[in-house]
C-alpha cells in the first residue's frame, strides 16, 4: 500500500479525573473541536464527575489512563485493590508510590495486573464507553509491566498507546535505564497483533521557558505525515495551582492557548487531520491482525 501522506493527529487530554479543572477543560475544548480524545485516572478524586460527563454525552472519546503512581506531594490517590504492603505498590500510608523507578523495583506484576483490571472494570461499570488505554507517567511501559499492558489491549480489543521506539515516545518518559530494545520488543508484538503504532507522541513541554504560543506552534509545525499523538494536560484555573504547584501554571497556560480563537484558527490551517481514538478502536476490531504502522 502507498505511503501515508496525511498528518493524522490525536489531540488528547491526559489526567482527567485528577481535578475538576481538567474535566471542565476537556469538556470545553471538546465542544470547541480542538480536543479529540482524553483519558481518565480512575483512582483519582474527580473520577465520578468525568464518568457523569461521559454518560451525559456519549460522543466524548474517553480511555483509561492506567495509573500506578501518585506523584503529587500532598494530593494523593490509592489503588482500588487495596494491595498489602508486600505487593510493593504503595508507600507507608497506603498511597501509590510517587515514582516509576521505585514501582519497577518493588511492585509484584500480579498485583499490578489486578489493579489495572480493577481500574478498567470500574470505568466500564461507571458507564464510560472506553475507547483506548494509555499510560500515566510511563509506568505500564516499563519492561516489568508492558507485557500486561499489551495483553490487556488484546483482551479488551482496545487501542493501546505505543510508538515503535522510546525515542519517539515523548522522550524516555520516566523510564531512565530502560534499553530501547526491551521496549521495542513489546511494540513489535503489538504491531503484529494488529494495533496501530503511532509515529510520534508529543507531550506537554514541561520545561519550556518560551511563551506558550511560540512553543506549541513550533511543536505542531514539526509534525510529519503519519500518526501523531499530542499528550496534553489542559486544566482550567482553580485547584490545580495548589495540587501541582510546580507545573500547574503550564497546564493552565495550555488550556488558555488551545481555547483561544486565534490559536484555533492557526491550528486549522496546519493541514492536520484531527482524529479520535474511537475510530482506531473500530479499525482494530474490524481488521484484527493487520499491520497498521500508517497504512
Amino acid at each position: 500500500m502507498g505511503t501515508t501522506v496525511q498528518k493524522f493527529v490525536v489531540i488528547h487530554a491526559d489526567d482527567l479525573g485528577m481535578s475538576h479543572g481538567a474535566n471542565a477543560a476537556f469538556a470545553e475544548l471538546t465542544a470547541l473541536g480542538v480536543s479529540s480524545a482524553g483519558s481518565v485516572m480512575v483512582p483519582c478524586p474527580w473520577f465520578l464527575e468525568i464518568a457523569a460527563m461521559a454518560n451525559g454525552n456519549r460522543q466524548l472519546d474517553l480511555g483509561v489512563h492506567l495509573t500506578l503512581t501518585s506523584e503529587m506531594k500532598y494530593f494523593k490517590w490509592r489503588p482500588l485493590t487495596k494491595p498489602p504492603p508486600s505487593a510493593g505498590m504503595t508507600d507507608e500510608y497506603g498511597y501509590f508510590l510517587s515514582d516509576v523507578a521505585t514501582l519497577r523495583a518493588e511492585a509484584e506484576p500480579e498485583a499490578v495486573e489486578a489493579e489495572l483490571r480493577a481500574q478498567i472494570e470500574m470505568a466500564v461499570g461507571a458507564g464510560i464507553d472506553v475507547t483506548h488505554f494509555d499510560d500515566h507517567a510511563g509506568a505500564v511501559l516499563a519492561p516489568e509491566f508492558c507485557e500486561i499492558y499489551v495483553r490487556l489491549g488484546i483482551e479488551f480489543q482496545l487501542p493501546i498507546l505505543l510508538t515503535a521506539s522510546l525515542t519517539t515516545y515523548g522522550g524516555i518518559h520516566n523510564l531512565q535505564g530502560v534499553a530501547d530494545e526491551d521496549y521495542r520488543r513489546h511494540a513489535e508484538f503489538a504491531l503484529a497483533q494488529g494495533f496501530r503504532i503511532f509515529d510520534r507522541i508529543i507531550e506537554t513541554p514541561w520545561e519550556t521557558t518560551s511563551p506558550p504560543g511560540a512553543t506549541y506552534r513550533q511543536l505542531i509545525s514539526g509534525i510529519n505525515p503519519g500518526y501523531s499523538f499530542l499528550a496534553l494536560h489542559f486544566t482550567k484555573p482553580g485547584e490545580i495551582d495548589t495540587i501541582d504547584a510546580r507545573s500547574g501554571h503550564i497546564r493552565m497556560a495550555e488550556y488558555d492557548l488551545f481555547r483561544s480563537s486565534e490559536f484555533r484558527n492557526w491550528l486549522g490551517q496546519q493541514g492536520l487531520t484531527l482524529i479520535g481514538m474511537r475510530g482506531l478502536r473500530e479499525e482494530l476490531r474490524a481488521r484484527p491482525g493487520k499491520d497498521r504502522r500508517g497504512n
